[in-house]
């Protein structure tokens, strides 16, 4: 991991620090931007469930909407908002690749989850049409009844997915729109730069 990479990550990881220990309700809640094959865009909130020098890590069925996006364009932009902190906030921008995490870290993290977001996985087609939420509660009872008096195994659909960053962006609030920008960018050679940008 080049210095400029290790620093970008150093800064991501005292900022969420900063934003965890903050008035923030969900600090890492991010806005996930997807393209379809054709360019077409979609965006919305997820929370962060990992991060280091691998990538950034949230989870999904990959069949729902941004799971088929990501699986035909793996390119994935994130954005966390952190408007309590200092100045006038903070906004932190990552883009990069999109992979999938090996079974085993998947399983783990579906091992830690709260036994009912277990079940809902199991009971949910995600972006899929609902007919009613009675249907959903049935589907939600059928799969409590399935796995009473036993550990719930991970949904073969259901994975996570790592942004794998070839850029950051750290965007310092200021009055007066005199922001800060700072920008890290990976190179085709596998090299990091940075730079400052007006606001």
């Amino acid at each position: 991991m080049s210095n400029l990479h290790a620093e970008a990550l150093s800064t991501f990881a005292t900022l969420f620090d900063e934003a965890r220990k903050s008035s923030e309700l969900e600090p890492n809640a991010m806005t996930v931007a997807t393209a379809d094959r054709s360019g077409r865009p979609s965006a919305r909130t997820v929370l962060l469930k990992a991060f280091d020098a691998r990538g950034f890590v949230f989870y999904t069925h990959l069949d729902s909407h941004k799971g088929q996006e990501l699986q035909s364009n793996p390119q994935a932009a994130l954005l966390f908002l952190w408007r309590s902190l200092r100045e006038a906030g903070i906004q932190v921008r990552i883009e990069g690749r999109v992979e999938q995490v090996d079974d085993a870290e998947a399983d783990a993290y579906f091992a830690s989850r709260p036994r009912l977001s277990q079940i809902g996985a199991w009971a949910s087609s995600q972006s899929r049409t609902l007919a009613s939420r009675d249907e959903f509660d049935a589907r939600v009872a059928e799969v409590e009844a399935r796995f009473e008096g036993q550990d719930v195994p991970r949904p073969a659909g259901w994975s996570g997915l790592r942004v794998v960053p070839d850029r950051f962006e750290f965007w310092y609030g200021a009055q007066f729109r005199l922001h800060e920008r700072w920008c890290y960018e990976r190179a085709a050679d596998d090299t990091w730069s940075k730079r400052q940008l007006y606001p």
